[in-house]
């Protein structure tokens, strides 16, 4: 039995669909499977920021000699004076001085004006969360200062 040359290249042409389409079909069976990642938690960008050193270590320097001030006003019973916030005493956003700020915990001189200066900006704060407004204050410093402040 004889192919003729028509037979042949149709016989050819089927056997390149079947190849193409076998290997179409199998094409990535041998990768390997993805990588899959998991993490605790997810940084935002404000904890980013904070984790890497910015210009706090300019402000730590003048807020060095408080704490070398503080335990002789703790020992003298001055609580109002003290470097600290003292439990159950709650700060005023809408009424504090930069000073009287700067007790808070998480909040230095640079963090303490820009308080004051987001408040003149655009008015008085509604809600203690309204603090993550501010430049360098995300979720992670408000949850150190929430049972600290209030607003009236």
């Amino acid at each position: 039995m004889k192919i003729s040359r028509l037979e042949g290249a149709a016989l050819l042409l089927t056997a390149m669909a079947v190849a193409f389409t076998a290997g179409w079909m199998l094409r990535g069976m041998g990768d390997a499977p993805p990588i899959r990642v998991e993490t605790q938690a997810i940084l935002t960008q404000e904890e980013k920021t904070l984790a890497q050193p910015t210009a706090e270590p300019s402000a730590a320097p003048t807020s060095s000699p408080s704490p070398t001030a503080e335990p002789e006003d703790a020992e003298s019973g001055n609580a109002e004076s003290s470097g600290k916030v003292q439990p159950g005493e709650k700060i005023d956003l809408n009424t504090a001085t930069a000073e009287e700020l700067q007790r808070l915990p998480g909040i230095g001189p640079a963090r303490a004006q820009a308080i004051v200066a987001d408040r003149e900006a655009n008015g008085p704060f509604r809600i203690p969360e309204d603090l993550t407004r501010v430049d360098g204050i995300g979720e992670g410093i408000l949850q150190g200062l929430i049972d600290y402040v209030t607003v009236e």
